[in-house]
């Protein structure tokens, strides 16, 4: 798809080259507005409105970073993959974004989806192919015992995800974190900020052993978790012990392991290997 005469969609020019990875205090990400095509280093108009899954492709709900399309594009050029993705922008009723019970050894405390009925978000729906789906399944750490997160289908109508067409998909996949979700100190799941830097702030602030381990910046805080396995697991039991985790509200459609949409079909050509988030 060649772009309009004169018209930059490059990353950059559209204000969307952060990448989380390499500076943790970006995350989430900067967002699109609408609906794209994200093409190598371009996000282009999307050439039709609506996709379904008998196109080769599945739908998975982006909560974090995962809807920064320079982020998906540092994580597919980690292997060598540079097929088109298709992100629409959809209504999605029943889900919220919540703060993930774990400290990422990329240097940043990750979203994670939580069960909201009646709540209402614009979210991205990334339409990812079989090796798409398999390197955002590996950095989410799904194939590892000890990985952070689960990929779980979310069946309509306990959560509708409406294409801007208005058509409502049947399901769509989502990860669920296995460590749980912080709470806002009511028990209740907290929303996560969309911002790292005041999210650690008060994470900080609220506890004088995560200050020992991580610092009192999120500038330090970022530059000692960032791929220190074992500071990052200390700061992740740390949680825990302190009683901040509560339950997301999806561990019901969490099983023995994910579901391989692509059964009997296509399979990934390699079979990643990505550090988890």
């Amino acid at each position: 798809m060649s772009k309009p005469p004169g018209e930059d969609r490059t990353l950059r020019a559209l204000g969307l080259a952060g990448v989380p990875r390499e500076e943790p205090l970006l995350y989430p990400g900067a967002w699109p507005r609408e609906s794209g095509l994200l093409d190598g280093d371009r996000l282009l108009p999307l050439d039709r409105p609506v996709y379904e899954e008998g196109d080769g492709r599945v739908p998975v709900l982006a909560i974090g970073s995962n809807a920064s399309p320079a982020q998906l594009r540092h994580k597919m050029a980690e292997f060598g993959i540079d097929s088109p993705i298709p992100m629409v922008r959809s209504r999605v009723t029943g889900l919220d974004i919540g703060v993930s019970a774990h400290v990422s050894r990329m240097g940043y405390v990750s979203a994670s989806p939580v069960g909201a009925p009646g709540t209402v978000r614009e979210l991205f729906v990334l339409w990812l192919d079989a090796e798409q789906l398999a390197v955002i399944d590996a950095g989410e750490g799904v194939p590892m015992a000890g990985g952070n997160f689960d990929r779980v289908r979310l069946p309509a109508p306990d959560v509708r995800v409406e294409q801007g067409d208005g058509s409502v998909l049947g399901g769509a996949y989502a990860y669920v974190n296995r460590h749980g979700v912080l709470h806002d100190g009511t028990g209740a799941p907290r929303r996560h900020p969309g911002a790292q830097r005041p999210l650690i702030t008060e994470l900080l602030d609220g506890s004088a052993r995560l200050r020992e381990l991580f610092g009192a910046t999120p500038e330090e805080f970022s530059a000692r978790a960032r791929a220190d396995r074992r500071l990052c697991d200390r700061g992740t039991r740390l949680f825990a012990e302190e009683k901040r985790v509560t339950a997301s509200g999806l561990e019901r459609y969490m099983g023995s392991g994910p579901e391989d949409p692509f059964a009997g079909g296509r399979t990934p050509s390699a079979d990643p290997t990505a550090p988890m988030p």
